[in-house]
């Protein structure tokens, strides 16, 4: 598999619409297409995740006779798998085999489907319904309680409705309450799946399986490894089925690598994507950059100080039911002093998403080390002795300790640091992006070429997803305010004086009008809107406040409307460079080592915001067309939007012909560009600081050597050998893709 295209699914594309587009993709040059997950969901979910039936093809997809037409294009398809979870749809009978736990308990062959404690806690009920019985009803066989529906367990229909509740298997509490049941991050609408149960795994992977054997589809990529109690064990048991790519939805963090015995071909690129963003930034404007978004928003503390106390405080919010299970796991329900506050303590300080422990084997040297060092850490907020307790139980201890120790650092780690910290703190946004470190502000050249030629040759490589918190080319821009910092605190300053709100906020909030424009009112109001909900400094998901969300709404609006034309001139200027960023940083992702992967839309220029604001219509009639005018021989695009394209299809086309072992070097091309070839068939070159490069009179005199032979710009036609002067090798566009 050369390279993929990621299709968001939706009731209103479905499987029919991507075959009508698969011509489109051919002559992109794409190789392979990459479906959000396709098993049923609930039928007006917009992403999948939520699945209802792990034995049917979504319907509102057109079904498995659709999908198997689609196949038929000849295009080889890569499918999203969800194993760690699946929904608690409303009403809850939607999800038959959960409906058959809750109604038959731990009796039921479905009980061993779901990771819960008997009777489950259901948190379902609003705070006027409190004490457990407003609100509800007995209907036959089901209890009704607003538009939530649950069974009733056979025999007890006729008690009263209090000894009716106690009978159940299941207790109904506040919708603030911890649920009885593992769950997906705080999603409650979410319940964890034990696929480590062969009967389970065997059960809610039968289609998919089947799908891989009769040759329908020819990859995975599996969401939220970390999720699973053993990810190791699933793969090995996953690996021999997948003909094609096996890839994992798997956060690493700075020089974090993949475990050696996890049998995936790596991971789906968030790794790849924050080292080429970074290669675009110039580390000179950190110290101002973090000064004027101190002055801005009164956040003087440093970004480790936010990251802990936002990771602290997510557990005490929504994870207090998950520590008291994992205590009680680790001491058998005996309660030891302090060894709660030390779990607290050691969850808050993991530097990584999970240890990588294997219950009953001794952990491996690395694994030791980060624990020991998050052990070290917490040991400076609390009591040392407990914390050195519970690191040797997560070490060394029972299993169910060890595996819920793991299943819990995942949602700490992402709810704290992606949905919480990376709200609150973000000098440059460009930099908050799902597993990236918005402390370290840029790489350089010698650095991405190492991380480059240690990267597993099939793993996948994106620079935007469905999760990414903005588009590439919204980070684009972003990157230019590094290489602007003084003019860029001069527009803020002034918009800021013009409309203001909520220090904390308006700051992200004018990053992102820039970044994004042009945008809607309604667009930008719900991008505020989510992003102070995740930050929980004054509202979040739980806790609305309406006059402070109507606030949000009067700065959108008055944002766009007072101080719309200055932000227009602002990105005008920006725009002149963040060309150049896209450009590159295109180039580069489509043909470093790994599996490219273009996620919908972004073969033109495209500044969607965090998801739902990603997962928008996208315009392929526009993109057809455009794509068959710059195929047209002799045509030179000069709009972004044209380079853009032309740069992707190139790159994907020319990927066609290269191997994805081939060999990854580095070629020397000076501070402003970043160039290496791969094997002896293309070598990229792009230029990086555009600002920098303008302010010093361009490329004066540098040249380029280039390895032995002729070689042809794909881009332009122009031929080269030897050494080149680089302003005339760039003179056309910012970047270069040369071919034998």
């Amino acid at each position: 598999m050369i390279s993929t295209y990621r299709v968001q699914l939706t009731p209103d594309l479905g499987f029919a619409d991507v075959a009508e587009l698969t011509g489109y993709f051919r002559e992109l040059g794409v190789g392979a297409v990459y479906l959000s997950p396709i098993l049923q969901a609930v039928p007006e979910s917009g992403h999948g995740y939520d699945v209802t039936d792990h034995t049917a093809v979504r319907a509102e997809f057109g079904g498995l006779p659709a999908l198997r037409d689609l196949a038929a294009r000849g295009l080889p398809l890569v499918a999203d798998v969800v194993p760690n979870h699946m929904t608690v749809p409303v009403p809850e009978s939607r999800n038959a085999p959960l409906w058959a736990a809750l109604r038959d308990g731990p009796a039921s062959p479905y009980a061993r489907w779901f990771d819960v404690e008997w009777p489950v806690a259901l948190p379902v009920l609003g705070d006027e319904t409190g004490d457990g019985n407003g609100g509800l009803s007995v209907d036959g066989s089901v209890l009704r309680c607003h538009e939530h529906e649950f069974p009733i367990r056979p025999g007890t229909e006729r008690l009263p409705l209090p000894e009716l509740l106690a009978a159940q298997h299941y207790r109904l509490v506040s919708w603030r309450d911890s649920p009885g049941y593992r769950r997906f991050f705080d999603v409650s609408s979410l319940i964890g799946l034990r696929v480590e149960d062969p009967e389970v795994y065997d059960a809610t992977h039968a289609v998919i399986l089947s799908l891989l054997d009769q040759g329908v589809l020819q990859g995975l990529r599996v969401d939220h490894p970390d999720g699973l109690a053993d990810p190791r064990g699933y793969l090995k048991r996953l690996r021999p089925r997948v003909p094609g790519p096996l890839w994992v939805e798997k956060i690493l963090i700075d020089g974090e690598r993949l475990p050696e015995n996890w049998r995936c071909d790596g991971t789906t690129g968030y790794d790849a994507l924050n080292m080429v963003t970074r290669l675009f930034v110039d580390p000179a404007s950190e110290d101002q950059l973090v000064k004027t978004f101190a002055r801005h928003t009164g956040v003087i503390e440093d970004y480790e100080t936010v990251r802990r106390e936002a990771k602290r405080h997510v557990i005490d919010l929504f994870f207090r039911g998950e520590v008291d299970r994992l205590v009680g796991a680790m001491t058998g329900r005996v309660e030891e002093s302090g060894l709660r506050e030390a779990v607290v303590e050691l969850l808050t300080a993991m530097p990584v998403y999970r240890a990588y422990v294997d219950p009953g084997e001794p952990p491996s040297t690395e694994s030791i080390r980060v624990v020991r060092r998050a052990a070290r850490e917490a040991a400076r907020h609390t009591d040392p002795g407990p914390v050195a307790r519970a690191a040797d139980l997560v070490l060394y201890g029972p299993a169910e300790a060890v595996t819920r120790f793991q299943q819990t650092c995942g949602p700490v780690m992402a709810k704290g640091v992606e949905d919480t910290a990376l709200y609150r703190w973000y000098p440059l946004a460009a930099l908050n992006e799902v597993g990236g470190e918005p402390d370290r502000f840029g790489v350089p050249v010698g650095e991405f070429h190492e991380f480059c030629a240690i990267l597993p040759p099939r793993t996948m490589t994106t620079l935007s997803t469905h999760d990414t918190k903005r588009s590439e080319d919204v980070r684009a821009r972003l990157a230019v305010l590094s290489e602007m910092p003084d003019e860029w605190a001069l527009a803020v300053d002034s918009w800021a004086a013009e409309v203001s709100f909520d220090p904390r906020l308006d700051y992200l909030g004018w990053q992102t009008l820039m970044a994004s424009w042009p945008i809607t009112p309604e667009r930008f109001t719900k991008y505020l809107l989510k992003a102070a909900r995740e930050a929980k400094t004054a509202i979040s998901w739980q806790n609305r406040e309406p006059g402070y969300e109507s606030g949000i709404r009067r700065f959108a609006q008055e944002a766009i409307g007072v101080c719309g034309e200055s932000v227009a001139a602002f990105t005008a200027v920006v725009d002149r460079y963040a060309r150049v960023n896209s450009l590159g940083q295109k180039a580069v992702q489509l043909l470093m080592p790994g599996i490219p992967d273009v996620y919908q839309g972004n073969e033109i220029t495209d500044f969607s915001l965090v998801d739902p604001d990603n997962r928008r219509p996208v315009d392929f009639r526009a993109r057809r067309a455009l794509l068959a005018e710059i195929l047209t021989p002799g045509t030179r695009p000069d709009t972004w939007d044209g380079q853009k394209l032309l740069v992707t299809t190139t790159a994907l086309r020319l990927r066609r012909r290269l191997d994805p072992e081939a060999s990854y070097t580095p070629v020397e091309a000076g501070e402003h560009a970043v160039a290496f070839s791969r094997g002896d068939e293309a070598l990229v070159v792009a230029t990086r600081l555009p600002v920098a490069l303008e302010r010093r009179g361009g490329w004066g005199s540098e040249t380029l050597m280039l390895p032995p032979g002729r070689w042809r710009d794909l881009l332009t036609g122009w031929e080269y050998t030897g050494r080149v002067p680089m302003g005339h090798l760039l003179s056309r566009y910012p970047v270069a893709i040369l071919g034998r």
